[in-house]
């Protein structure tokens, strides 16, 4: 599931920074890593990790046991929504495992913590990762942890419906509106398009649109949403819903069921959401959709990269272990076989050639998004920003605000918020 649509609390924000004030050194870009022993290795790895791949990797670590005899690996499973408050938690109380799964958007905020240890030189090679999965870990130039799984966005759409309505995926933005109306007006669509406009994911909708305008988050260790780009963004985004080609008016819990019966034509989502339309939908319904890359702005076609990592903390009672065995989790065989276990995308590249991840054509188009899939900046104020962003975005969608009105009011919120660096 995605990984960074948690909420950062301001206590457990205060928690973390506390930490910082409390003999720790807060990381930084000079901050050295230190090589790892690449020999055998032996004793106890304390790991945390979170949702449905928390409740699946105490087994999945019995390769890693058999491999390495004399290592046993202790995986506690935590749940998404009490993760980041236990993890800042604990480091402020001193009380960190050796290895903990992050949240994609968490480097900045919790190296910033001083607790994270940086990733070693000699452990792994980034150009092996997505280029956007890399960003993940890291912080002004030095990585704390290593990329573990990914996700991206693509758009889903009913095509039964877009055959009917005579049209073909939207390759362009123009092409999208087109599309979302085609399936409403002569696909039997009642909504053409299903797109984000609550808390939760909205800024992961918008946030692609900005990349493909040509803009930034971020330029010079400031926040950036006040620019053309940005507007043009904002505009892109109102389009659906100007026209009533998307609704803001659907119950909590109404989707995905909505698009199963019909009722809407598409909608951008990342992997986890073909497991649960073929679960939902019944054997049937997997020759009723399909997927395609996002489509192209003025500038690109570059989608959102989200996850998780795995990051080791300074206080690791077994650093060695610890980072040999998130060595391990990044082997492409491993990182395959785990896409197996429970459909968590590689965030290795080289994974991706694997038969196991080969054979699967609408897994092939995500593979081909991840190409050009970015991450917001590791600020360690970026969950904040980004409940700011989930505010203003449904403004907007309700027509409450205008694309200006709704950069302006994003920017001087974060310009009010910082950076945190």
């Amino acid at each position: 599931m995605n990984t960074t649509t948690r909420r950062v609390a301001a206590g457990a924000l205060a928690l973390a920074l506390m930490a910082a004030g409390c003999g720790r050194d807060a990381g930084t870009a000079s901050e050295q890593a230190r090589d790892v022993t690449t020999g055998s290795v032996t004793g106890e790895v304390t790991v945390w990790a979170m949702g449905e791949e928390g409740k699946a990797l105490g087994a999945f670590v019995k390769d890693f046991e058999a491999a390495n005899p004399g290592v046993r690996v202790n995986v506690t499973a935590i749940g998404w929504d009490v993760a980041h408050d236990k993890i800042t938690a604990a480091i402020a109380g001193n009380a960190t495992p050796d290895v903990s799964m992050i949240g994609s958007t968490w480097s900045g905020e919790l190296a910033k913590t001083g607790a994270l240890e940086p990733t070693p030189g000699n452990l792994v090679d980034k150009a092996a990762f997505f280029p956007g999965a890399w960003q993940t870990v890291d912080v002004n130039g030095t990585a704390y942890g290593v990329p573990w799984y990914v996700e991206t966005r693509v758009l889903y759409y009913r095509t039964d419906q877009a055959a009917k309505a005579g049209v073909q995926p939207p390759k362009t933005w123009e092409e999208l509106t087109a599309f979302a109306r085609a399936l409403k007006e002569k696909g039997g669509a009642e909504d053409g398009f299903q797109q984000s406009y609550t808390l939760g994911a909205s800024w992961q909708e918008v946030l692609p649109l900005i990349w493909q305008a040509g803009g930034e988050i971020a330029e010079d260790g400031a926040y950036t949403f006040d620019t053309l780009e940005a507007v043009a963004a904002l505009r892109q985004y109102e389009t659906l819903f100007e026209q009533k080609l998307a609704p803001t008016d659907i119950p909590e819990g109404a989707f995905p069921q909505t698009f199963i019966k019909g009722e809407v034509g598409g909608f951008f989502s990342g992997p986890w959401m073909i497991g649960v339309l073929n679960n939902d939908g019944g054997p049937a319904f997997k020759d009723k959709f399909d997927v395609a890359p996002y489509p192209k702005g003025p500038v690109s076609a570059t989608s959102f990269v989200g996850g998780a990592d795995m990051a080791v903390f300074k206080q690791a009672k077994n650093r060695d272990a610890a980072w040999k065995f998130v060595q391990w989790l990044s082997e492409p065989e491993v990182q395959a076989k785990w896409y197996t276990t429970v459909k968590a995308l590689p965030a290795v590249q080289e994974a991706w050639r694997q038969p196991e991840l080969t054979a699967d054509k609408q897994l092939a188009v995500f593979g081909e998004q991840l190409k050009d899939a970015k991450t917001p900046p590791p600020f360690p104020t970026w969950e904040q920003v980004a409940k700011v962003l989930e505010a203003e975005l449904e403004k907007l969608a309700r027509g409450r605000s205008t694309p200006e009105q709704t950069a302006k009011a994003i920017q001087a919120q974060a310009d009010t918020i910082g950076t945190g660096l």
